[in-house]
């Protein structure tokens, strides 16, 4: 009996050792590892050239994250032919400046962007739990000054797809771009920008902080090429071979972060963000990321790739850190 409460003894004394070593990991090891994760995907008109898509979301910035400012900044190192920034951009009601050092390289660059809703509201300290239990019931925190960082970015050039639908000249090709309000917070309104893009475009772009399927299936209906979104960090926390454990909205766990099909003709990224929560900063095998996406024609002869082989190949994501 002593051996076996001995043994009993040293069991849970090592899962304690693996549980604080793992949390330690999550916390103060991969939170930081900024990672760029890259893409290609058959989204362009037949005979278009190449365009490069620099997607950025979930910075959750707090005034003191020098290194995430930083290597944001690096960014502009890749030549982007645009940037589009999916929202989710402070934590913190002085965080403004903070995101315009990090961005401001790139707001040089062709850029579009949405907000999340923690560009309205600033986090507030949540039981985890929360996020694996479905509750309608949500509590704002301070608002944050997104108005103030809405300026910035447009005074730079970029442009506010909140409900409008432009057409954006990019390296000498023309882009059908449209963007709905946080579905997070049901301020989206799709209703506004309904209708069938300009088919003379070489892309048909949608933007969307949260990923909703019912936001996905009206810009699939409308005839968009494809659709960046945020919001679900990936999961945030991740268990290899299971991948994420949840989305936070109604998406699939499958579809948490990278590229995916959404029916027929349309292509949907998420990206899985830059950032935490301040209340809860960890990440587990799903590193803070940007994406460079290089966007290439469609297959000559065909709308879509028409095979799984096809789909695996243009839709696989690779990580360079």
């Amino acid at each position: 009996m002593g051996t076996l409460a001995r043994n009993i003894g040293r069991a849970a004394l090592g899962a304690t050792a693996v549980g604080t070593a793992t949390v330690a990991y999550a916390a103060g090891i991969e939170r930081t590892h900024w990672t760029l994760r890259q893409a290609t995907l058959p989204v362009l008109s037949e005979g278009a050239r190449p365009l490069r898509v620099l997607h950025i979301s979930d910075l959750h910035m707090m005034p003191n994250q020098r290194s995430k400012q930083r290597w944001v900044a690096a960014l502009a190192e890749l030549d982007p032919d645009l940037v589009v920034n999916t929202g989710d951009n402070l934590a913190h009601k002085a965080a403004v400046p903070s995101v315009l050092r990090a961005l401001g390289p790139l707001l040089d660059r062709p850029g579009v962007f949405v907000f999340g809703s923690n560009d309205y509201y600033a986090p507030r300290p949540k039981n985890p739990a929360r996020y694996l239990i479905k509750s309608k019931r949500r509590v704002h925190g301070i608002p944050l000054p997104w108005r103030d960082l809405r300026a910035a970015l447009v005074e730079r050039g970029w442009q506010d797809l909140t409900h409008v639908r432009r057409l954006l000249s990019v390296e000498g090709q023309t882009i059908a771009v449209a963007g709905v309000d946080d579905p997070h917070l049901h301020r989206d309104r799709y209703v506004d920008i309904a209708g069938r893009p300009n088919r003379a475009a070489t892309l048909r772009l949608g933007v969307t902080h949260s990923p909703e399927p019912r936001v996905l299936d009206a810009f699939a209906e409308d005839g968009y090429d494809l659709v960046l979104a945020g919001h679900t960090h990936g999961g945030q926390l991740r268990v290899p071979g299971y991948g994420a454990i949840v989305t936070n909205c109604e998406l699939d766990r499958s579809r948490a972060r990278g590229a995916s099909r959404w029916g027929a003709h349309m292509w949907l990224h998420v990206s899985a963000g830059l950032g935490t929560s301040p209340y809860a900063p960890v990440r587990f095998a799903c590193p803070p990321e940007a994406s460079l996406l290089t966007l290439v024609p469609r297959p000559t002869g065909t709308n879509t790739p028409d095979n799984a082989q096809q789909a695996a190949r243009f839709g696989a994501d690779a990580d360079v850190s």
